[in-house]
């Protein structure tokens, strides 16, 4: 998994702070997209007030470290771009990609709502590592 800053060298925002980079898990958590996984967990952090309360704890802290990943630069779309929660949602309605809910809930353990899209994948780590 990498951490990026919330703006790239010309000042262009990316969506999210955290992306997974093993192929293992990025192949098997786009299994699940394209199983209707987005949707699934979209509808399920709406329903479940406990993983709703999970998201929006993780908005806010995703939140707080782009702004002081961010520290004085704004970027040319004044800062509006650290203000999105996890994968660059806007809070509340559905997800946008479930790679970044695994990825903070990696980076920020404890996050429920990634915790449980994780716990989907099986095994969440291959046996032997995919760059050897």
């Amino acid at each position: 998994m990498t951490e990026q800053l919330p703006y790239d060298r010309t000042g262009e925002p990316f969506p999210t702070t955290y992306y997974v980079t093993c192929r293992y898990l990025v192949a098997a958590l786009a299994r699940l997209e394209a199983a209707g996984g987005v949707e699934r967990w979209s509808e399920a952090a709406r329903a479940d007030s406990q993983l709703a309360a999970s998201r929006e704890r993780a908005d806010e802290e995703q939140r707080r470290i782009r702004r002081a990943l961010a520290g004085e630069g704004a970027g040319p779309d004044g800062g509006a771009s650290l203000e999105l929660g996890v994968g660059g949602s806007g809070g509340g309605g559905s997800l946008k990609c479930l790679h970044a809910h695994a990825a903070f809930a990696l980076a920020q353990p404890g996050y429920e709502l990634g915790d449980r899209i994780l716990a989907e994948v099986e095994p969440l780590w291959p046996d032997v590592c995919c760059s050897n």
